[in-house]
């Protein structure tokens, strides 16, 4: 599947890919043609089988702040804002959704599988003197580590850290909290300085952090060899304002059958709010940096078929 990979109607920006068992799961925001503000009261999951990247298949709805048609709200009670920038990650075979809530408390999810749908488990529990971006979380990241302990990455124009009690998955640990992991100072320059879209990766033993920094058409990242950091500013993997209407960026690396990829999003209806999931491939070199890579047309594949017709 070419640029972009999901159908034509679909629009899930801010991609964080996933691999459990034999697939890769898409967890994103969800826009909608034409709309004049940035996603929706809900979350929507897609898939693809690891030995065919071209045939993604939608799971449907997988969590609600707002009631629909054909579903109640998952936070009823608690907040009917927008759905942000989520992330999904599996531990002791649940998977836990990490929400970010415009302008109200975080909240975890659970499910038995992957796709969801995801419950309502808890909002974030935490000491407000021991946390960063009031509760919040905007646009939380999450790492389970190889000893099982798991930390969550987040802030807007702030890079926070706290590390999760792997108990019941949504308590801060008292004194974990770090900022920044990060530069966020004015004193940084502007294209590694962070501005919002945590998404932490270990890859051997080296923390990777990619982020959105303050040239908002890029995607940066940064490494450490500690989960809490400090990162050091590596360079950035891709910008979508090339030779292209570009806009805000999030996403994330992800290795499929030994290829490195990275997930992203481009503008599209000439608007920054109907963002559509693209995917390049990249490499990691042995020193841990990740040349630049252009945004195309490719997608998944080395070429496009000559006869064939493209969306």
């Amino acid at each position: 599947m070419p640029n972009p990979i999901l159908p034509a109607w679909e629009y899930i920006p801010d991609g964080e890919p996933r691999v459990f068992g034999d697939r890769v799961y898409l967890y994103g925001s969800h826009d909608r043609a034409a709309q004049s503000d940035f996603c929706d009261y809900k979350l929507k999951v897609w898939s693809a089988p690891l030995d065919d990247l071209n045939n993604w298949v939608c799971h449907g709805h997988s969590f609600h702040t707002r009631d629909d048609r054909d579903h109640k709200s998952d936070t009823e009670g608690l907040t009917d804002h927008k759905l942000f920038a989520p992330d999904v990650i599996e531990k002791d075979g649940k998977y836990y959704l990490y929400a970010y809530i415009v302008g109200s408390k975080g909240v975890v999810g659970v499910s038995d599988r992957p796709e969801g749908p995801f419950k309502l488990l808890s909002q974030y529990k935490y000491d407000p003197a021991d946390a960063g971006d009031d509760g919040i979380y905007n646009d939380a990241g999450v790492l389970v580590d190889d000893d099982g302990r798991v930390y969550i990455y987040y802030g807007f124009t702030e890079s926070n850290f706290n590390e999760i009690d792997p108990a019941d998955m949504y308590t801060f640990k008292k004194g974990s909290y770090k900022r920044a992991v990060i530069d966020d100072s004015d004193n940084a320059p502007q294209e590694q300085r962070f501005f919002e879209a945590s998404s932490p990766r270990k890859i051997g033993d080296t923390y990777y952090l990619i982020y959105s920094p303050c040239v908002g058409s890029r995607l940066a990242y940064a490494t450490s060899d500690k989960p809490q950091g400090p990162f050091k500013y590596r360079g950035y993997i891709i910008d979508n304002g090339v030779d292209f209407p570009g806009g805000n960026d999030h996403g994330s690396v992800c290795n499929i059958n030994g290829q490195w990829y990275i997930f992203y999003h481009r503008m599209t209806n000439n608007t920054i709010m109907s963002r559509r999931a693209c995917v390049e491939k990249i490499e990691i070199l042995p020193d841990g940096t990740i040349p630049t890579v252009e945004m195309t047309s490719l997608g998944f594949e080395d070429s496009l078929a000559p006869f064939k017709p493209y969306p």
